[in-house]
């Protein structure tokens, strides 16, 4: 490796990543899992998934609001709670364990880190992002949820697949001239079916005056890409609180259900599927630690470590889930048990902002490996 390649691609003065989980991370989470437990366990979900709304009443203000987390990644002086994207990350961790239909990685963290972006850029940014922050208001970017980083951002007045179109008052689109903010009520809003039903997608259509010019096109467009690098870094921690639950559902039941007048879970070679699939998690747990870290910190690498833990996160979230279903053996294949929910939730989640696939080409990008030949 040449010194000119050696200085751009480390950071000898950014401090090691931080794996760990502080206190105050540790106190957020058990406020946020008592919240769950109390107002959107599983079974309260399946009640709602095919309704018009899976959303729970009252449990955003409640979450957003009342602990406060939808400001998490907004500073004081704007309105918000001045932490990072390690404590989103816990966040998310705990709603991905309960697979909650809540709109907090789309507007807490996409919308409000593509906000951030603009604060500079004039009032109308700053004020509703302090909306956002207070948990008033619910804004959501007008990208299909499979929009990576770094891909092709779309332009026009209709947009196909929006997650959580449905909860929102605010959506941000992007034009040829810039962002936008459009109230809702501007905005046509037609639900499509999702795989997940717990993340309603829909088609948003808006008028081509409408809305509130937040910035021009250059800035929109660099703002627009911080969003969706925070959303698939944090999307990781998502993936992880669900491969966690799958894992301890799963040896939870294997312990309880008996066959031959022993537990199904002392077989060799269900404690070996376990196994392995635990040692997945702790790769998992250190691939999204390290993301959060990463954007907490402004790491120079941050678009490496996020692209790592998605290509890595995706597929053990999936793989956990798909354990989840076949070790409850017949109850796991029924609509009455939540271990569908997550299976679907994971799936979603593997093509969500890029799928492992992109990621892993990004990896390739960002430090020089080339194509195969």
């Amino acid at each position: 490796m040449t010194e000119t390649t050696q200085s751009t691609t480390t950071q000898p003065t950014e401090q090691p990543l931080d794996l760990l989980y502080s206190e105050t991370e540790d106190d957020l989470r058990a406020a946020v899992r008592a919240l769950l437990a109390d107002r959107a366990g599983h079974q309260t979900l399946l009640g709602r998934i095919e309704t018009d709304s899976p959303y729970v009443p009252g449990l955003w203000k409640s979450l957003a609001a009342d602990i406060g987390a939808a400001g998490l990644l907004v500073p004081e002086k704007l309105g918000g709670q001045g932490a990072s994207h390690r404590e989103a990350a816990v966040v998310l961790e705990e709603l991905g364990r309960a697979v909650t239909p809540l709109p907090y990685l789309t507007s807490a963290v996409v919308a409000a880190e593509t906000l951030l972006a603009l604060v500079g850029e004039g009032d109308a940014a700053a004020g509703l992002l302090a909306e956002l922050a207070g948990g008033r208001t619910v804004a959501v970017l007008a990208v299909p949820l499979s929009t990576a980083p770094d891909a092709e951002l779309p332009l026009g007045e209709s947009v196909a697949a929006v997650a959580d179109a449905t909860a929102a008052d605010v959506f941000l689109v992007l034009r040829a001239d810039g962002l936008y903010a459009v109230p809702a009520e501007e905005a046509t809003v037609e639900p499509q079916t999702p795989l997940d039903l717990t993340r309603p997608l829909a088609r948003v259509t808006t008028g081509a005056g409408s809305g509130t010019w937040l910035a021009g096109p250059d800035a929109a467009r660099t703002a627009v890409r911080r969003g969706l690098l925070a959303g698939a870094g944090l999307l990781a921690s998502e993936q992880l609180g669900l491969a966690e639950w799958c894992l301890e559902e799963t040896v939870r039941y294997t312990r309880e259900r008996h066959q031959f007048n022993r537990p199904v879970g002392s077989f060799q070679a269900l404690k070996h599927r376990m196994a392995q699939l635990w040692l997945d998690l702790v790769g998992a747990r250190a691939a999204a630690r390290a993301a959060a870290d990463a954007l907490a910190t402004g790491n120079a690498d941050a678009p490496l470590i996020v692209a790592v833990a998605q290509a890595y996160c995706s597929k053990v979230a999936v793989r956990a889930a798909e354990e989840c279903v076949q070790l409850h053996g017949g109850i796991g294949m029924t609509w009455e048990h939540p271990a569908h929910l997550a299976l679907k939730r994971a799936k979603s989640d593997q093509i969500a902002l890029g799928s492992a696939g992109r990621h892993q080409d990004a990896i390739a990008a960002l430090v020089g490996l080339a194509p195969p030949m």
